[in-house]
């Protein structure tokens, strides 16, 4: 990890600008640190994230992230493991969470990642609350995540998502976003958005942790708390708006 940030390190905090608040409401012990996610195929939720989370607790203390099953297939499946992602399956969760390990999950995945420029600072999770019932499995509270400024490297325009089933992707790939963007040097770009990422100044922002059992009681309902953390994600990142200046400069 040490050497794998140092090579991630420079382009979050020089091209991104990159700034991390609130990482000493990160619980002892293992906990879901749930989050949106942005930056369509460059997302730096989690390189931002590590800069700063191995600054402040060491590389004594693991940070996993879990990922989608395309990024395990390949060359770079090693690489990826050895930088702490994991399989996005209650399994391999549940055994990391019970270690003691803070683990990042994105409730909303690839559909989030390339929402429209225009629902840039809107949590949608697209209805997935999976995340509430992993927590739950492995006793562990939920630690609300949110971040501004990724999704504005470039335009995106649409998700694509009639393409997506068009192609037969989401048998294919277990997805169905064909992401349409505007950018430099290419301008609109679909299928493989190639545009150089624009230097977005990002900003995270880690909120207090929720112990589901003792704000939910012992049976919670993981609807009602699931909109209950996406409220309270929502109001965070209204809030991370409303001081925003300007798009791209922050």
């Amino acid at each position: 990890m040490r050497r794998v940030m140092s090579a991630l390190r420079p382009l979050a905090k020089v091209w991104f600008r990159s700034e991390v608040r609130g990482l000493a409401r990160i619980p002892q012990g293992g906990g879901l640190l749930v989050s949106n996610h942005s930056g369509g195929v460059l997302p730096m939720d989690i390189p931002v994230l590590a800069a700063d989370f191995y600054e402040y607790f060491d590389y004594e203390r693991p940070l996993f992230a879990l990922g989608h099953d395309i990024l395990f297939r390949g060359p770079q499946a090693e690489l990826f493991r050895k930088a702490g992602l994991i399989p996005a399956s209650r399994a391999s969760a549940d055994a990391a969470l019970r270690s003691g390990a803070i683990v990042v999950v994105f409730p909303g995945g690839d559909y989030d990642a390339f929402r429209p420029t225009w629902h840039a600072n809107t949590i949608d999770f697209n209805g997935r609350t999976g995340y509430v019932t992993t927590a739950l499995n492995a006793g562990v509270p939920l630690v609300p995540t949110v971040s501004i400024g990724g999704q504005e490297n470039q335009v995106y325009l649409s998700r694509g998502q009639w393409l997506g089933r068009r192609l037969g992707l989401p048998r294919l790939l277990r997805t169905d976003v064909v992401p349409l963007t505007f950018g430099v040097p290419f301008g609109v770009t679909t299928l493989l958005p190639l545009n150089l990422p624009l230097p977005a100044k990002i900003v995270t922002e880690v909120l207090e942790p929720i112990d589901i059992a003792a704000e939910f009681g012992p049976d919670p309902d993981v609807t009602m708390v699931d909109k209950h953390v996406r409220a309270v994600m929502q109001q965070a990142l209204d809030d991370l708006a409303a001081r925003r200046r300007f798009p791209v400069i922050g």
